[in-house]
């Protein structure tokens, strides 16, 4: 898998499987900033745009409202939030 997967059209049915509303929530907004991920991190995009840029890449990875989004552990990248966001996120696993 890439260091960052995308999955678009989401069933109802795998959200509620993945129990996603019983998952925190992350806002922000519009910004650019570092990070790195230690473990592991799922993510389901209730609102806004982004797009992430791997440290060791020069692809970008964009998602939006509706986005699954998987990040692997040990990542380092720069987000670039281009319409306020907020997420369901779960780490590890």
């Amino acid at each position: 898998m890439n260091a960052i997967h995308v999955e678009h059209d989401i069933s109802q049915n795998r959200l509620n499987e993945m129990k996603i509303t019983d998952w925190p929530i992350w806002e922000k907004d519009v910004s650019e900033f570092p990070w790195s991920y230690g473990e592991k991190e799922t993510c389901y995009i209730l609102e806004g745009k982004a797009e992430v840029i791997p440290d060791d890449s020069d692809e970008t990875v964009s998602f939006e409202k509706g986005d699954l989004v998987i990040f692997s552990s040990g990542l380092s990248c720069v987000w670039k939030i281009t319409e306020p966001i907020k997420k369901h996120y779960k780490f590890g696993e």
